[in-house]
């Protein structure tokens, strides 16, 4: 059709049938992206347009038509401030579950319908699993939101209600005596490490990178102030906890601080040696852990129980003795926009209350022992003063010697998802045993008595 002098805009049918939208901007001629199936069609196309212009949120045709596989990994190019271990996290995310059902589009060519579509057709695969999926689609959405902030798209298509939510399965948490078997089972070498991410609630970054300085044995307390990340490569870098809150000075149960003493005699002097380490003076690898953690695993008889589960248990231990959220969220060094704000005060005597009240659970555990069988286990008071590891015993610990306490109610939430089942033991360091079944009064003992021989090297 011809286009009236000082039109802006005109349609024309073209010889398939369809209609084409033609305008100007700033005197150039511009052609729609796409053919209409109606003149009404694209009379609509052509006032939406002339809407966006006189709103000043037009776009160019040609912005978004880059794919969204070339521009993801440019913006992945480009995040500089995240870790290593977050950007491989990121790249892995794109390559295994974003850009393979959704790279070719282009990025003005991607609908909120084909990002559900995309999400739908994960979950039903069943794998990944919903956390990832969550972790995908957050990737994706912050891809989008960069497209946006770069005028190359109009809006972000992530949009989906309740997309972000990550519903992991409830983990389990075990009890202290399960704490102190599992400890008795693995590597002598890491048996402190089981100790103080089960009762302190350590991450096991954070464990790997503790060195000997960052402990005060005076005042029982350990400092956080780094972290160890392990790449994909098996690189381990060393860096900032996890959060501002990751920096922290945190209170360690008196009760492990004879078996502490004893490993400490079997570390490196120097003030900066790590704590964990292997042979060679470097941080422990997963791959040395996780084989040691599921032997000791097969010896106590708890299936499907993780490490980072010891975290998830010190967590538990604390708010069973009266920790307000607040100082919870300080111990385990949470952090959140919004936790920033209303946890980041907590005192240090509180703190100490914690791990005392801790310190109290272990003791009920020794003392139920040391009351069936009728001997003395460990006199903590007699021990400290013959060897000056600090002060007489105080009443959170008074438990160990035996008598004066009724045996320790032991079963915590979410137990009933181990397995109690015993097994053999691997011929390890720590013999080879057939363990009875977890909350029998024999497993107890085989999960504190090594915990006592500490007390009396130390």
């Amino acid at each position: 059709m011809s286009r009236p002098r000082g039109a802006w805009g005109s349609v024309r049918r073209l010889p398939s049938g369809r209609w084409q939208a033609r305008f100007r901007v700033d005197g150039v001629r511009l052609v729609a992206p796409t053919t209409f199936r109606t003149k009404p069609d694209a009379e609509a196309f052509l006032a939406a347009t002339r809407t966006d212009l006189e709103r000043g949120s037009w776009l160019p045709l040609d912005r978004g038509q880059l794919p969204l596989r070339e521009y993801a990994w440019t913006w992945l190019d480009q995040k500089t401030n995240l870790r290593r271990r977050s950007w491989e996290q990121y790249e892995i995310c794109l390559r295994r579950h974003v850009l393979p059902l959704l790279g070719d589009l282009e990025l003005s060519a991607i609908t909120t319908a084909n990002v559900r579509e995309w999400r739908a057709g994960l979950l039903r695969a069943g794998s990944p699993g919903l956390p990832t999926v969550a972790k995908a689609y957050r990737v994706l959405h912050a891809v989008l939101a960069t497209a946006v902030e770069d005028e190359l798209i109009e809006r972000n298509p992530c949009v989906l209600r309740g997309a972000t939510a990550e519903r992991s399965p409830e983990r389990p948490v075990a009890t202290v005596s399960q704490v102190l078997a599992l400890a008795s089972a693995i590597d002598p070498s890491l048996q402190v490490l089981v100790l103080l991410a089960g009762f302190t609630g350590l991450r096991l970054g954070e464990l790997r990178a503790l060195r000997r300085d960052r402990l005060n044995l005076e005042e029982r307390t350990l400092r956080v102030n780094e972290q160890i990340q392990e790449l994909a490569s098996g690189k381990m870098v060393f860096g900032p906890p996890k959060s501002d809150a990751g920096y922290r000075t945190i209170s360690i149960p008196e009760a492990i601080i004879p078996a502490l003493v004893d490993h400490l005699a079997h570390c490196g002097a120097e003030p900066d040696s790590l704590v964990f380490a292997s042979s060679a003076g470097t941080p422990v690898s997963r791959k040395t852990l996780y084989r040691h953690w599921h032997d000791a695993l097969r010896a106590v008889g708890l299936c499907g129980f993780r490490f980072h589960d010891l975290r998830h248990t010190a967590n538990t231990l604390s708010a069973m003795t009266g920790a307000s959220t607040r100082e919870l969220m300080a111990r385990m060094g949470h952090s959140s926009p919004r936790a920033a704000l209303i946890y980041q005060h907590a005192t240090a005597a509180r703190d100490a209350a914690i791990a005392g009240a801790i310190s109290d659970l272990i003791a009920e555990q020794l003392d139920s022992v040391s009351s069936e069988s009728g001997e003395v286990l460990w006199d903590p008071a007699q021990e400290a003063n013959e060897h000056g590891h600090g002060p007489s015993a105080s009443a959170g610990t008074r438990g160990l010697v035996g008598g004066g306490r009724s045996p320790a109610r032991d079963e915590s939430p979410g137990l009933s998802k181990l397995s109690h089942q015993g097994s053999e033991s691997p011929g390890s360091g720590c013999g080879a045993r057939r363990r009875p079944p977890i909350g029998t009064s024999s497993v107890v003992l085989h999960g504190t008595d090594w915990l006592c021989r500490a007390a009396q090297r130390a």
